[in-house]
């Protein structure tokens, strides 16, 4: 009786469409008498290359050098963190970089790939080859820790001063005492500008930057001038003027921008700083 039932429901499932969740032997003996189709994967094809890796470590009295590995692409991802990765856990454990989320997010693993800098894990191999090398530096113009590790204390702090925080006035209204709510049109004004991830390609790829020696001259370089110019441009924030007096204290934080646009060049999220840096310019002259 059960069995019928069972037999019933199965050929009612497969006749409207529906993979039935009855199953009877007579059902399982005709599905394992069909042909099952055997998908070919394509075997992946030996394919060395030469990773040119800068070494550095200030705890030593050795000058800084070029390590090359020889790294079978068939043996590891697509991307170039993917071949550091392979390097640091079968080959050298003692090479140092930086690196997180592996997806674009964090800005962990910016470095200088054949010369342009970008996020080691959203770069492909095959995107950085010339020939058969690879050539992996730090971020340019910036003291080096250790391999390819850039000390970015003084771009942090420079981050700090331009107070990237939001300010609401202190008797703003607020939806349910807590969200300030803003219209679409002043939300659209922060696109462009809430995706920077701090990655610090944008900065240490400026020559503005780097004969401001890294900013102690004063120019507070393109990351950190787009993240100055996503808080004034906040309309939920109330002190615009005093985040662009913090700017015009000294007119060299942004005035020592030429506008050589390097920045958006190598932005790896797409940005425009060098847009950020145009629209700041033009507030301090109109303010």
């Amino acid at each position: 009786m059960i069995s019928n039932v069972l037999k019933r429901a199965s050929v009612l499932a497969r006749s409207n469409g529906i993979q039935s969740a009855f199953y009877t032997t007579t059902a399982k003996t005709e599905a394992s008498s069909t042909p099952q189709m055997k998908v070919k994967t394509a075997e992946k094809k030996d394919h060395f290359v030469n990773f040119q890796i800068y070494r550095y470590n200030e705890e030593t009295t050795a000058k800084p050098y070029i390590q090359t590995y020889n790294i079978n692409l068939k043996d590891c991802g697509p991307m170039i963190l993917d071949a550091l990765l392979l390097i640091k856990n079968n080959i050298d454990p003692t090479l140092s970089f930086r690196r997180s989320c592996r997806e674009g997010i964090c800005g962990s693993c910016a470095m200088n790939l054949n010369g342009s800098n970008t996020l080691a894990c959203t770069k492909k191999i095959t995107d950085c080859l010339s020939g058969d090398t690879v050539k992996v530096y730090p971020l340019p113009h910036m003291h080096v820790v250790r391999d390819l590790i850039p000390d970015l204390s003084h771009f942090y702090t420079q981050h700090k001063s331009i107070k990237p925080w939001l300010e609401p006035a202190v008797d703003v209204p607020r939806y349910n005492g807590k969200e300030i709510l803003q219209s679409k049109e002043n939300r659209h004004k922060l696109d462009g500008l809430y995706e920077c991830i701090m990655c610090a390609c944008c900065s240490t790829s400026c020559p503005s930057y780097w004969w401001s020696e890294g900013g102690d001259g004063g120019y507070l370089g393109p990351a950190v001038l787009l993240q100055a110019y996503r808080w004034i441009a906040d309309s939920r924030d109330s002190i615009q003027k005093d985040r662009l007096a913090i700017l015009s204290e000294d007119q060299m934080k942004v005035y020592k921008c030429h506008t050589i646009m390097n920045c958006t060049a190598v932005c790896p999220k797409g940005l425009n700083p060098g847009k950020s840096i145009a629209n700041i310019k033009y507030l301090l002259a109109h303010n």
